[in-house]
């Protein structure tokens, strides 16, 4: 039997990881924020599939957890924390006949918490996990893919002259997000879905966790927040003082409090894409800042939080520069997840140098890179990266450089440092 793919899907980069786990699992739980595709993805591998978003089904699958099953394998399970003792059940039924690529799971929080049910195994070896972001430029076929990081890990990159973007396409890419149903929107609409995404989180999805109330007043400042300080290090402190206007020590450490509850809120909900302090042997380990960089999943719905639009973004180029930050660090993130790899920041806390993004690869080498927006950063972006390079003991693979506005892929002659556009990048 044919594969469910939906008219219009767009070829995925975890589609060869699903194909072959599909093959060595009993089942996969594709996890992930809302609207980033995971249900469409999943159709492009099932033969047969049960939405538990549908009433009906949820209560007969309540009812008896075997009267969902279709046996016409894979088959997708859509939304099955709504049912959470799904999760067992698909266990077992792994465990029977040892098959593999039987079941695709989907979710995009974690468990309610006001159900009483339970899963008693976490599993293992039968049910693995993948994270699904929203998609990349070169998914979504605003990256060339004329260089890849695997180009710069082996120095095969080839040399060459490429169009050039605009800023106001970079604009329109930051504003528009990685949202597959907005991949076409016209850019006057361009920001109607992550605002869309915005209301639903803040009205509907930060209630589905009953252990407590949460304020959707306060998680809406608590988003703005996060927003704001978006591309930056910051602590919890520091987003407290934001969202609160407290007059006493225990009125601060309440308001901590909630933070570190409506974060978690975030994170169950696969909102927050934070980058961790890279660890590495750089002069003295106390001088390495250990706080992470804090992003949302994606930059569109920081610009929706703030109110920015195309216009805003291309008349206020410190915020145009963080937006663009982020838009790669989301790119950058999807990549090194393909390549199963990891990404981080790096500060020095005394000289308060810093590298944007630090790639590390399956082998432990890595590559140090800056991101700019326009050529007018390159200069400072080269210093940065040298320094970086003097003072480090373990030397990066490779350096570069990721620019939105530049027209082509280069190698610095004097300090051998890439230079290329974020949309000619794939992994």
């Amino acid at each position: 039997m044919s594969n469910l793919t939906q008219n219009g899907y767009r070829q995925r980069l975890i589609d060869e990881k699903m194909e072959q786990y599909l093959m060595l699992f009993g089942a996969i739980s594709l996890e992930g924020p809302k609207w980033c595709g995971k249900t469409w993805t999943a159709l492009n591998h099932a033969h047969s599939v049960v939405y538990l978003s549908q009433k009906e089904t949820r209560e007969l699958a309540s009812e008896s957890l075997k009267t969902i099953f279709k046996n016409d394998y894979p088959e997708l399970i859509d939304e099955w924390q709504l049912v959470p003792s799904i999760w067992d059940e698909v266990r077992i039924n792994c465990d029977i006949d040892n098959v593999k690529g039987k079941f695709i799971l989907t979710g995009s929080t974690t468990l309610n918490f006001d159900s009483d049910e339970k899963i008693y195994h976490s599993g293992a070896g039968r049910i693995v996990s993948l994270k699904m972001f929203p998609m990349s430029l070169y998914e979504s076929g605003d990256s060339t893919g004329d260089v890849s990081l695997l180009d710069l890990y082996n120095e095969s990159v080839k040399i060459k002259k490429i169009k050039s973007t605009t800023k106001e396409q970079i604009a329109y890419l930051i504003i528009r997000g990685g949202w597959p149903a907005n991949v076409t929107t016209p850019k006057e609409n361009a920001g109607f879905v992550p605002e869309g995404y915005i209301d639903a989180i803040i009205k509907t999805d930060i209630h589905e966790r009953k252990d407590r109330k949460r304020d959707s007043k306060k998680m809406r400042m608590l988003l703005c927040s996060l927003a704001r300080n978006e591309s930056a290090v910051a602590g919890y402190e520091t987003i407290a003082k934001d969202i609160s206007e407290y007059e006493s020590g225990n009125e601060l450490i309440k308001t901590r409090q909630t933070v570190a509850d409506y974060m978690d809120v975030l994170n169950s909900l696969y909102l927050l894409n934070n980058i961790s302090a890279f660890s590495i042997n750089y002069r003295s380990s106390k001088r390495i800042g250990k706080s992470p960089k804090r992003h949302l999943i994606d930059p569109s719905l920081s610009c929706a939080l703030l109110g920015i639009t195309i216009e805003k973004l291309l008349n206020d180029s410190n915020t145009f520069g963080l937006m663009f930050e982020s838009l790669a660090i989301r790119d950058l993130t999807i990549y090194m997840d393909y390549l199963k790899g990891n990404i981080f920041h790096f500060r020095d806390n005394v000289s308060g140098d810093e590298v944007d993004a630090i790639l590390e690869f399956k082998d432990g080498s890595y590559g140090a890179v800056e991101i700019k927006l326009s050529n007018l950063g390159i200069e400072e972006a080269k210093k940065s990266l040298l320094r970086f390079y003097e003072n480090v003991n373990k030397k990066p693979k490779f350096m570069a450089i990721i620019v939105g506005t530049y027209g082509a892929i280069l190698k610095d002659e004097k300090t051998g440092i890439y230079i290329l556009p974020l949309t000619a990048l794939k992994p």
